[in-house]
């Protein structure tokens, strides 16, 4: 069966005109995994050559590094391709830190779903009692699970710089949002649609999220974060950087190509545009860590990691008319019969593919640095293939 994995321009940078974030996966076939699933059963041995094979080549797309773990079973692999840093050729390694864009959605919903467990918030209650006078009254309305599974119809950004040119995003590299201001940004204009009876992925459904977090903890949303999820696991690689536009420690360069073929190094690059939803930092090791808890329920009691995979009514369609994709908190891939569940993510030179199935006997995350500011999935799509296969 053929599959396809399709970048949605659907986060609030690519609603700034860029090519970023949150990237949808789409793809034909039923939705059974394929998994074994009796105890006598043991998983093929993982293809590690064709997996290599499927991240050393760089230029499909054009990128300065790929690296790759897997988990099948009792089989954990690890490789890396081309150079964390082009100055000097290093190689990048699996405890490197990198960008990870949308990934940061996921912590954000563990954060919230920990504190519907703790009796501290309702699912069904309207954004608009926690955060009064933050929205106007129709998007008051939308309920913290519409914001959790992008069915809130929020209104399209008004007031947004044109991000459509690597060289316009140079030129805004540094510059500052506050969570105000891009709410701000959606403040104006009907609803889109009806609350609950579409879905439309959008980063800015997270900074109402974090904002959420924020006042019901009493602390940056950073903060829980890491006291929730990042130091109980041991992800000691993985942060919110808040103010700070640097990376740290051995990490992972990312480069964009400009329109004259010109690479820039855009490592340093101040994450206020993704405040709540796209500014997490972390490594190879950590998201796997982290997949294996959330998923396994070690991160969450069991009535909340059953909202991870638990999708809207079948009515609820993506704006295009495809079925829904987007949990609370997880989005769900079926590629050659094998479902997974995970999360992608993208900023300007980085790309996150962290995917599972539900039981996780075959997992993998990917992390690459592709220099176009858009770019197809064809990485992505050789890696999953050989997976599936």
């Amino acid at each position: 069966m053929t599959s396809q994995w399709i970048s949605g321009r659907v986060s609030r940078r690519s609603l700034l005109g860029g090519s970023l974030a949150g990237a949808a996966l789409v793809a034909s076939g039923g939705t059974v995994s394929r998994a074994a699933t009796g105890a006598d059963r043991r998983p093929p041995p993982l293809d590690t050559q064709a997996l290599h094979a499927a991240v050393s080549d760089l230029t499909h797309p054009p990128a300065t590094s790929a690296q790759l773990r897997v988990s099948r079973g009792a089989d954990h692999w690890y490789t890396a391709a081309g150079a964390a840093d082009l100055t000097d050729g290093r190689s990048p390694g699996p405890a490197d830190r990198f960008r990870a864009g949308s990934v940061t959605k996921v912590l954000v919903a563990a954060v919230v779903l920990h504190l519907w467990t703790a009796h501290r918030l309702r699912l069904d209650a309207p954004i608009g009692h926690y955060l009064p006078r933050l929205l106007p009254p129709d998007s008051a309305r939308i309920t913290v699970a519409q914001l959790l599974n992008h069915t809130s119809g929020l209104p399209d950004h008004q007031g947004v710089p044109d991000l459509s040119t690597p060289e316009a995003v140079l030129r805004h590299r540094f510059d500052r949002w506050t969570p105000q201001r891009w709410v701000d940004t959606v403040a104006h204009g009907p609803l889109k649609f009806r609350p609950g009876t579409a879905q439309e992925y959008r980063g800015i459904n997270y900074v109402l999220l974090a904002l959420l977090v924020e006042e019901l903890t009493g602390r940056p949303y950073g903060e829980a974060i890491a006291s929730r999820v990042l130091r109980p696991l041991g992800l000691d690689r993985t942060l919110i950087p808040g103010d700070d536009p640097r990376l740290h420690g051995p990490h992972v360069h990312g480069y964009l190509r400009m329109t004259d073929g010109s690479l820039r190094d855009v490592t340093v690059f101040d994450q206020s545009g993704s405040w709540g939803e796209g500014e997490l930092v972390s490594s190879v090791d950590d998201l796997c860590r982290l997949q294996q808890a959330l998923l396994s329920g070690e991160l969450l009691p069991p009535k909340a990691t059953e909202q991870l995979f638990t999708m809207p009514p079948d009515t609820v369609r993506m704006l295009d008319g495809s079925p829904a994709r987007y949990s609370m908190g997880l989005q769900k891939a079926t590629v050659n019969g094998v479902t997974f569940w995970g999360k992608t993510g993208e900023t300007y030179g980085y790309r996150t593919r962290v995917f599972a199935t539900r039981d996780r006997n075959l997992s993998f995350v990917l992390s690459y640095t592709p220099t176009p500011l858009t770019t197809d999935e064809d990485m992505t799509q050789r890696v999953v293939t050989v997976l599936t296969s």
